[in-house]
């Protein structure tokens, strides 16, 4: 690769996290895979997304304040049989996981089984220990809020070629714990998927059940997620209706089917499944107040600065989610996530406007952009 892997990473991921407040210019080009010219500017942005940013297939779900929806879709979703990218398919939601993740963190605080200031040595005792990482020290808030400075565990390079190794989560927080602590507990933010692993492990303590199985009963099945899921180990697959993700290993080269990948790398930090649609009703049940109560959802509201490359000035980070400033005013939570194979980006208003943007590969930074300026464009249209 022409950068290293671990950056490559961190850009597509930040970039995932990072809205543009600019209206998107459609270039001319090529003959898109679906026709160019139409009036809705949320399928010409798609369009041109596949047309001039050499994005394999793009897919959408926008939901007005008063509940009105759309599906969108754009290009191929199939490069082998060229078949049509299918309406609310199934996808690799990413980092949209840790969402979920620090609801159940949340609802166990709610009731009363941790407390956000709490040291995470209380309930997972000898677990952090490195140089400069002291579990003793860190909070379970600042897992959350990426306020620790626990390090990153992620070697994409690792993920690229052998995309089925299985990684228990432990392996991981390990991997990590070899390197120095990015810095002492609170004094900063840095996006960091070892948090997320910690905290799913957290779950899983306290509640001795599997995360996934915790994901579905508190959420997915509350409040009818009928297409979202955590992945057993070992399941590699996506079920249903879902486009192929794509990924190319140097610009310009050949594109490579990554469809099939093992998604414990990411696990709490990433390793979900699900469709535009679910994550919009996701989004707008969590921020109207259905899987949290009122204090644990201004928890989640509290924000710090979010100070990195790429990131669109003005974006805030609270527990799990993040806040974005919109082009026509106001701002719209979510989280967003990108992994090998797909991207998403989106998000809900305080109205209950809700947009989910998917595009079935990795970003670089000006297809990122441009696919946050479709879900500002689609928020505020």
């Amino acid at each position: 690769m022409s950068i290293s892997t671990r950056a490559a990473f961190r850009v597509a991921t930040l970039t995932a996290l990072a809205a543009v407040t600019a209206s998107l210019a459609t270039a001319p080009g090529a003959a898109a895979a679906t026709p160019a010219r139409t009036p809705d500017p949320v399928q010409r942005q798609l369009d041109a997304l596949v047309r001039d940013s050499a994005v394999p297939g793009a897919l959408a779900h926008v939901v007005k304040a008063g509940g009105r929806a759309r599906h969108y879709t754009s290009g191929t979703g199939n490069l082998a049989t060229g078949s049509a990218v299918p309406s609310d398919g199934s996808v690799r939601i990413g980092s949209n996981t840790k969402a979920f993740t620090a609801t159940v963190v949340l609802q166990l605080v709610g009731e009363g089984e941790v407390a956000l200031d709490e040291p995470v040595e209380t309930h997972l005792p000898g677990l952090l220990r490195g140089d400069g990482i002291d579990g003793r020290t860190i909070t379970i808030r600042q897992l959350l809020q990426h306020t620790s400075g626990l390090p990153e565990y992620l070697d994409q390079h690792a993920v690229l070629t052998n995309p089925r190794r299985y990684y228990e989560p432990r392996e991981l927080v390990d991997r990590a714990l070899d390197h120095p602590a990015d810095f002492a507990p609170g004094a900063r933010w840095s996006y960091s998927n070892t948090n997320y692993i910690v905290a799913g492990l957290l779950v899983q303590k306290v509640t001795g059940r599997p995360l996934g199985e915790e994901i579905k009963s508190r959420i997915t099945d509350s409040v009818g997620l009928r297409h979202t899921y955590l992945p057993d180990p070992g399941d590699t697959t996506i079920r249903g209706r879902h486009p192929r993700g794509y990924h190319r290993l140097a610009a310009g080269g050949p594109w490579r089917d990554y469809t099939r990948l093992d998604p414990s790398w990411g696990w709490a930090a990433g390793g979900m499944i699900s469709t535009n649609s679910d994550l919009n009703r996701f989004y707008r049940a969590l921020f109207s107040g259905r899987l949290l109560a009122p204090a644990q959802l201004g928890e989640m509201r509290a924000t710090v600065p979010v100070d990195a490359e790429g990131v669109a000035p003005g974006t805030r980070y609270g527990l799990g989610v993040q806040s974005i400033s919109l082009s026509c005013g106001g701002r719209y939570w979510g989280h967003g996530g990108s992994l090998p194979g797909f991207s998403t980006y989106g998000g809900v208003t305080r109205d209950g406007r809700a947009v989910n943007v998917t595009l079935t590969t990795l970003p670089n930074g000006r297809t990122g952009t441009r696919a946050a300026a479709a879900v500002d464009t689609a928020m505020c249209r």
